[in-house]
């Protein structure tokens, strides 16, 4: 089933559920949610998106009003929201390198609007959450170290 389908607005998911949903994708989920709470202590926030392209309900991480990265639940994975902007570009692209070749390609395909590269990143695997982290710790530098 649909996640917009089995979540109506009126009708909030818990973490739990999202677990859940995701199934054989949970552990990156975990492993990416407890990444980013002890890397940048910041609170998830749960929002509907009415979006037609992903709707339903997501999770969404921000710093000092800076978007880390927005959290699609799928059956059997996530999508990982990372937007590229202007002011990250040369950086990512002098990256791009380490990263696996499915981020590679969907960056280089990916064009430029709306003040960035919106990456919707399908979480399968480790390597790709690795590329999350990474992409997330260059939009948000922690105490001048990246990674």
């Amino acid at each position: 089933m649909n996640w917009s389908e089995l979540f109506n607005a009126n009708q909030q998911p818990t973490y739990e559920d999202i677990k859940e949903f995701i199934g054989q994708g949970g552990p990156f989920w975990s492993e990416l949610l407890a990444y980013i709470d002890f890397r940048y202590q910041v609170q998830p926030k749960m929002s509907y998106s009415k979006c037609s392209a992903q709707p339903g309900w997501n999770v969404k991480y921000q710093k000092n009003s800076k978007s880390l990265c927005t959290l699609y639940p799928m059956e059997g994975y996530f999508i990982a929201l990372v937007v590229v902007g202007a002011k990250e570009e040369e950086e990512v692209e002098m990256a791009l390198g380490t990263f696996t070749p499915y981020v590679q390609n969907l960056y280089r395909k990916t064009s430029f609007s709306c003040g960035g590269r919106w990456l919707m990143i399908e979480v399968r695997d480790k390597s790709v959450l690795d590329d999350i982290k990474s992409l997330i710790a260059i939009r948000v530098k922690t105490k001048g170290t990246v990674g």
